[in-house]
C-alpha cells in the first residue's frame, strides 16, 4: 500500500512540475484565427448559400397522408386481456406453497 501511494505521489508531483514548465510565456497575446468569411455580419439578405456544396442533394416539401403508411390493425384491449387470462391460466403453478 505505501508502494502504490509512494508511485501515486511521484507521479502527481512530476505532472506539476510539467503543468508549470518553468517558461517565460507572454501573458495576455491574443489568438488571431486564419482569415475567413464573415457570414455572421450585419448586411442586406444576400442569396442563399448551400453548405453542401456543388453536390446534388434532392429534397421534396409536402406532408404525405397518414394512407402512405400502412399501419397493421391493432388488437383491442379486450382482446389482449382475454389471451393473457388464457396465458395465465395454462401457466405453471408452485407445487409448494409456503404459510408463515
Amino acid at each position: 500500500m505505501k508502494k502504490i501511494l509512494l508511485v501515486l505521489g511521484l507521479f502527481s508531483t512530476a505532472a506539476a512540475f510539467g503543468q508549470y514548465g518553468g517558461g517565460n510565456y507572454a501573458v495576455g497575446s491574443p489568438y488571431w484565427p486564419s482569415s475567413h468569411p464573415a457570414h455572421a455580419s450585419y448586411a442586406p439578405i444576400a442569396q442563399e448559400q448551400s453548405v453542401l456544396g456543388n453536390t446534388s442533394y434532392p429534397f421534396a416539401q409536402g406532408d404525405r397522408p397518414p394512407s402512405d403508411f400502412p399501419q397493421p390493425q391493432q388488437k383491442s384491449l379486450g382482446e389482449v386481456a382475454r389471451e393473457l387470462k388464457k396465458e395465465h391460466e395454462h401457466a405453471k403453478k408452485a407445487r409448494i406453497v409456503w404459510e408463515n
